[in-house]
């Protein structure tokens, strides 16, 4: 005989196992359908992509050839602005070039005037100079008066000397009128004609542009009282160390003859220039 409560146990678990079975088949097949609702979900977002893939590819297709051809015409476009780039750096190189002749040759034209100047400034100094030679010339020619002063030499002579040395001037044989000239304030510094023999003297060496001899010749005249070459000498002393290029002791002689020879002939003349010298 078999044991009661062996069979009633093998019996719990038979039925245990039954439960247990129908569970797990419960759990699977509730498992399964909750696969498949993921899989038709995943499907169906599946299928909406690839038809807005689709779509998108067939937009690509026909947007692409404008799009290759816009890609086309911003090259060609940019070679274009490159090429017109290029001309335009080219042209302006080119004008740059053009304004920096014309500026060298307006440089070389401004100096070019000023040397026209400068040489004009001496044609008119040189037709005063020798103005003033004659006419001084022609007054001691028709002097018929004589000194009685006594010297070294007689005033007779020395008037005598006095217009062979202004002959051979205005001859331009300044040699042979520097030794005149230079015997002639020697001989006799106390003659009337001595501050003009000084002056000619220094008109020699200006004429020969040796401006520095010239200079201090001029400085003496002023060593004579009373003479009347002082003006001249002033002006002569300015154009001198213009010649030399010292413009700053130009200036100073400009102003000189302007401060104190208000009354000369010169005073314009000296005025115009000191305000071209101060413009420069």
């Amino acid at each position: 005989m078999r044991n009661p409560i062996l069979n009633k146990s093998i019996l719990y678990f038979t039925v245990y196992c039954v439960f247990l079975m129908i569970s797990t088949i419960e759990v699977s097949f509730a498992q399964q359908t909750d696969i498949k609702r993921e899989l038709k979900r995943l499907n169906a977002k599946i299928d909406r992509e690839r038809v807005r893939t689709d779509s998108l590819e067939t937009q690509i297709s026909i947007l692409l050839p404008d799009l290759r051809n816009t890609l086309r015409a911003t090259v060609d476009a940019k070679k274009q602005t490159d090429s017109v780039a290029i001309l335009l750096i080219n042209r302006i190189n080119t004008l740059q070039n053009k304004i920096r002749m014309l500026e060298d040759k307006s440089i070389y034209t401004d100096s070019t005037n000023f040397e026209i100047l400068a040489q004009l400034v001496m044609i008119e100094n040189k037709i005063i100079t020798l103005t003033n030679s004659f006419t001084e010339m022609y007054s001691l020619r028709s002097d018929k008066q004589q000194a009685s002063i006594k010297a070294k030499i007689s005033p007779v002579e020395y008037k005598k000397k006095y217009i062979e040395a202004l002959s051979y001037y205005q001859n331009g044989d300044y040699s042979q009128a520097i030794t005149g000239f230079s015997n002639l304030v020697i001989e006799d510094p106390s003659n009337l004609l001595a501050d003009n023999s000084q002056y000619w003297l220094a008109e020699c060496y200006y004429s020969t542009k040796n401006y520095k001899r010239a200079i201090l010749e001029f400085e003496k005249v002023f060593t004579f009282p009373g003479t009347d070459k002082d003006d001249d000498s002033q002006l002569k002393l300015a154009l001198s160390y213009q010649s030399l290029g010292n413009l700053v002791k130009a200036r100073e002689e400009y102003q000189r003859m302007v401060d104190y020879f208000p009354s000369s002939e010169y005073f314009s003349r000296a005025k115009e220039s000191l305000r071209q010298l101060s413009l420069e």
